[in-house]
């Protein structure tokens, strides 16, 4: 089953592509969107880019109150050139920022206004402006991410000659649109720390602005996702001659060990201080979870599990339901809207990581919900009935009802996530995995 070619898709789990760039944007440290785009943009994305990636908020100029240039009709007969002109002076006097970049939506980009043309007449301004066009009729939430990295990290950021053998970026987790994309950074940061490194982040509340700036100079870009930005990845190397290693967010013990081990053959990290670390985190995590797994056991909480989630948490998600908790993973479903070769790309990673069930790409909530139905149809009385069951849905807020329709238990963690409040809390690595235990297990007990 694929979503390359449907022609609708009934509630998305994405937005338009300046969706993903004003939440992008909005979590960068020091820098503030500008929407060059029709009147109230910018505040109907706000809904879909906080509230539904468990409530992580605004922040200061973002959400309802990012500028825009809020074109109108008379904008759209003679151009809107002049009101982004003013936006961007009134930015200029009014807002604390140390980069202002204006993302484009769908009528500013119809009717043509040369944003790069009004970007350069701020060339002296004190505070520096870019463009970054944002077409939504181009891509979706996830290719405003990959715009705007590359307008920021390879047109703005300065080449440095000079490499910081310690030095790694993380890229690959889209911000919102993975909801617990701070808590899974912040949890990879703290393990690679343990190890000597140093580590942009770019996107939790420790960074600054220079954490920006010295992107350049890193010996390492750790990239968490198979198909969205691996082709900013190349022009970074290009550009500022930093490899990138292209692999997927561990989740749990396991993973998390498998990742280390492998990131010491991308970059230099002393191998016995690399086994120490690893034997003090395995340790501590193992006392933890083989405490709960009495509870696992004894109360028989072992599921067929399906996921429904973005490609970033496919394969690390149904990889640690199979291997740390035991349960039989029939369904991955990944609702990513992909190109062919995206898609291909993909599936090429789901096979080659042994991921456990069966891909099945899907965008369509309808479409979702009738292949559960389908592939975990309830038993009506029948004297013979090979149920696959008792069922786990871990998806999205959408599946709510999925899980009612066949009895199963279901938890959200993937975007949209609008029934549970998101601050810290992530999935990654070996607390992430302890997190991620407690999540699931919760739903079963909460009802004693």
């Amino acid at each position: 089953m694929g979503n390359s070619a449907k022609g609708i898709v009934e509630r998305p789990r994405t937005t338009c592509a300046q969706g993903g760039a004003l939440a992008t944007l909005s979590s960068l440290p020091d820098v503030i969107a500008i929407s060059h785009a029709a009147e109230g943009c910018a505040g109907n994305l706000a809904g879909s880019i906080g509230n539904l990636s468990g409530y992580n908020g605004e922040g200061y100029c973002g959400g309802t109150q990012i500028p825009s240039s809020a074109v109108r009709e008379r904008n759209v007969v003679f151009g809107g050139t002049d009101r982004l002109r003013q936006e961007i002076k009134s930015a200029q006097e009014l807002l604390e920022a140390k980069l202002f970049v204006v993302v484009t939506g769908c009528m500013t980009e119809i009717i043509g206004d040369d944003v790069q043309a009004v970007v350069e007449e701020f060339a002296d301004a004190e505070t520096p402006v870019i463009g970054v066009n944002t077409p939504s009729f181009e891509g979706d939430a996830y290719s405003g991410y990959e715009r705007v990295l590359e307008g920021v990290f390879n047109s703005y950021v300065p080449v440095s000659d000079e490499k910081d053998p310690k030095l790694v970026n993380i890229f690959g987790l889209i911000p919102n649109f993975d909801p617990s994309y701070r808590g899974d950074l912040e949890e990879i940061k703290r393990i690679l720390e343990g190890l000597g490194l140093r580590v942009n982040t770019f996107f939790t509340p420790d960074q600054t602005f220079e954490n920006i700036l010295s992107a350049s100079k890193a010996s390492l870009n750790i990239h968490f996702s198979r198909v969205w930005g691996v082709d900013f990845e190349k022009k970074f190397e290009d550009k500022h001659g930093t490899p990138s290693w292209i692999t997927d967010l561990p989740i749990g013990a396991v993973q998390t060990t498998a990742f280390l081990r492998e990131l010491s053959e991308h970059i230099d990290i002393d191998k016995e201080l690399l086994e120490k670390v690893i034997a003090s985190e395995e340790e501590r995590y193992y006392n933890y979870f083989i405490k709960t797994l009495d509870l696992v056991i004894n109360s028989q909480f072992f599921y067929y599990g399906a996921t429904v989630t973005n490609s970033n948490y496919a394969i690390p998600l149904a990889k640690f339901l199979k291997g740390e908790l035991g349960w039989k993973v029939d369904d991955v479903f990944v609702t990513d809207l992909l190109t062919k070769p995206r898609a291909r790309k993909f599936e090429e990673a789901f096979k080659a990581s042994e991921t456990p069930g069966e891909l099945i790409r899907e965008s369509d909530t309808k479409q979702i919900a009738w292949a559960l139905n389908k592939r975990h149809a309830r038993n009506q009385g029948q004297r013979y009935f090979d149920q696959h069951g008792p069922l786990y849905i871990v998806g999205s807020s959408l599946e709510k009802y999925a899980a009612q329709d066949i009895g199963a238990l279901y938890f959200a963690l993937s975007y949209p996530v609008s029934n549970r409040v998101i601050t810290y809390r992530g999935y990654s690595g070996y607390n992430g995995g302890l997190n991620l235990l407690t999540d699931l297990i919760t739903v079963p007990v909460s009802g004693r």
